[in-house]
């Protein structure tokens, strides 16, 4: 275990949160600086960071500001913070090898055919609590993409996708038509958990537009979160043409 030193806070930590801009809320920047002082590696499994007063006098910023910062990253899994002690990083926890998530370019080129995207937006929007994808995970300002995905030039899936700032900071400067938001966040936010929920929907006129069906048409809808070991990195409505898409598994003897 290895303590942070008050002067190295004072200096490069400074700088280093004086270099994230203000596009996003302070207590968001603070989140922003260490994550990325754990995934750079410079605090590592057990190391204790920074105290409160220490960040609070360092980057000049409110004790309620700190707070809210390390008490997210400590609901997120991210920070351990112990009573009288001070602040740790959090073990890091492996992920589940029954849990997949696929790329829908790699499974299209596995079928023989040819993927491209065509992308109708990316962008940056405001969210409040209860939100209809993202519910109470995250607020303020998120990534907002949405993606039409083919396979031989026909439409087979809407990908809407909100994803967490902290965790993909440089999101809205990726280019979708030559890679998939999965491939980027597959290699940015590396997937530690996800969830998967399945249902039988009619498709939004906007969401039968892209796809070329009808609105009567029965569409699979696949609603997918994924969490890093920093916490939640995207929320995404995949929508499916019932008459262009099932599901397959395998599974053996001694499964559920």
């Amino acid at each position: 275990m290895s303590v942070v030193a008050i002067e190295v806070v004072d200096t490069e930590l400074a700088a280093l949160y004086g270099g994230l801009g203000t596009e996003f809320a302070a207590y968001e920047r603070v989140k922003q600086l260490i994550v990325s002082q754990i995934k750079g590696g410079r605090w590592q499994e057990g190391d204790q960071i920074p105290s409160e007063n220490q960040l609070v006098n360092a980057l000049g910023l409110s004790r309620m500001t700190i707070n809210r910062a390390l008490r997210d990253l400590t609901a997120d899994g991210v920070l351990n913070r112990v009573m009288g002690v001070g602040t740790f990083v959090a073990p890091t926890k492996a992920a589940s090898p029954l849990f997949e998530v696929k790329n829908i370019a790699d499974e299209i080129s596995q079928r023989g055919h040819r993927h491209r995207t065509e992308v109708v937006f990316v962008r940056a929007e405001e969210t409040e609590a209860g939100h209809p994808v993202l519910g109470n995970d995250l607020g303020g300002k998120v990534f907002h993409s949405l993606i039409v995905h083919f396979e031989d030039d026909v439409p087979i899936q809407v990908e809407d996708r909100y994803v967490n700032p902290a965790e993909a900071p440089q999101y809205l400067d990726q280019d979708f038509t030559a890679q998939t938001p999965n491939t980027y966040l597959s290699e940015v936010a590396p997937l530690e958990r996800g969830e998967h929920v399945v249902e039988a929907v009619l498709a939004s006129a906007e969401e039968c537009r892209l796809l070329g069906v009808p609105r009567a048409e029965p569409c699979l809808l696949i609603r997918r979160r994924t969490w890093s070991h920093s916490g939640l990195v995207s929320a995404a409505r995949l929508i499916h043409p019932g008459s262009r898409s099932r599901l397959e598994g395998s599974f053996g003897s001694g499964q559920g």
